[in-house]
Parts: C-alpha cells; structure tokens; sequence
C-alpha cells in the first residue's frame, strides 16, 4: 500500500515543486529585465537628455542662437521623455501586485487592454464567450501578467495599429489569444513552444510565464502583415 502510495503521490508533489520554481524563475529574469531597461533605456535617456538642454542653454546664451533649431531640438527631447514616460509606467504595471481572484478576472482583463488603448492610441479590444471564469487566483494573476506582457512587447516592437484579446473555452482547457496586425516575428509560419524554445525564439519572460501555470504557447507570425500568440491554460492548472 505504501509503495502504491508513493507513486501516485510523488509525480503530482513533484509537479507543485516545478511549477513553483518556474514561477519563482519568471519573477527573477522579469526583474533583471526591469533592472535592465532602466538602466539602459530611462536613465540612457535622461542623461542625454539633461546634456542636451546643458547645450541648447548656453546656445540660447548666444546673440546667434537659432530659435527654429533650438525648437527642433526641444521637438526631438519632449517625444523621447514621451517615450520614456511610456516605458515607465509600463514597468509600473509590471511590478504592481495584481490582487484578485477568479470571479474577477474578466473585468481586469478588460481593464488593462482599456488602459494600453488610451495610452499608446492603438485600437485594442477584449473580447470572451464567457460571463464570468473561475480561476485559481495564482492563474489569474499569472494570466494577467502575461497579457500585459504581450501588450508591452506590442507597443514596442510591433508598429501595429490594432490588437485584440480574446480568452475562451476550449475542451476542457481555457485559450487566451492575442493577435496584431504589426510587422510580426522574424520568422513565418507557426511555432510550438518547443519549437520556440529550440529555435531561441519568442519572448522570454512571456515564455516562462506561461510554463509557470502549466500552459502551452504557439505563435504564428506572418512578417509584414501580423502576430497571433496562442495559449492553452489547462482548466485545473
């Protein structure tokens, strides 16, 4: 009795230690990314910034200052703190904690995609067949953070001008689709997470997030026209 014991319960304890350590493997490398980005991209900025307008100030000093040039200047400095500005309160959101639990879930996933709507101008939409999911909180939350990951990578890297969530049913497993009609990945066609992972492709913290919860992520790209992530969260993750 005990041995039987021990196979049935061994793989479903070693499975909880591999999902934590995955989550705890996502929070690291989605902090060395935060570290990361601020120093080479919101600090880069600012430093160049200040040595600019230390320029642009001793030329206004000058009886031969150009004020069109100095504008232009001026122009280029207010859309990279814009930028910058951007970037930061996508870090914002990334660190905050997300509180909820299933019963919410929806309505913060509309929240979020409402927010990346009126801050970057991209039309974006949510979409689900269902009124109300119930999920395990850790799920949710995970889920969450990847669908604001996905839309920061969109806002970054895609150009595109719509997006749109979807999360549905789906034998016996939920889907969260999110697809763009940007310039795509740098590969065509569609690709399994283990494809991802042994091409080196894909985004890493997206990636690592989904295995936390179990999950499974494809991605089809056509280069030039759009990206479409798909994943398969399984309904007792």
């Amino acid at each position: 009795f005990l041995h039987e014991l021990v196979e049935e319960v061994g793989p479903a304890v070693y499975n909880v230690y591999r999902l934590r350590h995955l989550r705890s493997r996502a929070v690291s490398i989605e902090r060395a990314r935060i570290a990361r980005e601020l120093h080479d991209g919101v600090i880069q900025t600012l430093i160049g910034t200040e040595m600019e307008l230390a320029v642009l100030r001793r030329q206004a000093a000058t009886n031969d200052s150009d004020p069109a040039r100095i504008a232009e200047a001026l122009g280029r400095m207010h859309g990279r703190l814009r930028q910058e500005i951007l970037n930061v309160r996508d870090l914002i959101q990334r660190i905050k904690p997300i509180d909820l639990d299933g019963k919410q879930f929806l309505d913060t996933l509309g929240s979020i995609v409402d927010r990346f709507r009126r801050e970057t101008g991209i039309s974006a939409r949510f979409i689900s067949d269902s009124k109300e999911i119930v999920l395990p909180q850790h799920v949710a939350r995970e889920v969450a953070r990847i669908v604001q990951e996905a839309l920061v990578n969109v806002r970054k890297h895609s150009h595109a001008r719509s997006v749109l969530v979807r999360f549905a049913g789906q034998q016996g497993a939920w889907k969260l689709v999110i697809e763009d009609d940007g310039r795509g990945f740098e590969f065509s066609g569609r690709l399994s997470q283990a494809e991802l992972d042994a091409a080196r492709r894909g985004p890493l913290v997206l990636k690592e997030r989904v295995r936390s919860i179990g999950g499974e992520l494809a991605i089809e790209s056509v280069p030039g026209h759009g990206a479409r992530l798909e994943i398969a969260v399984p309904s007792k993750a």
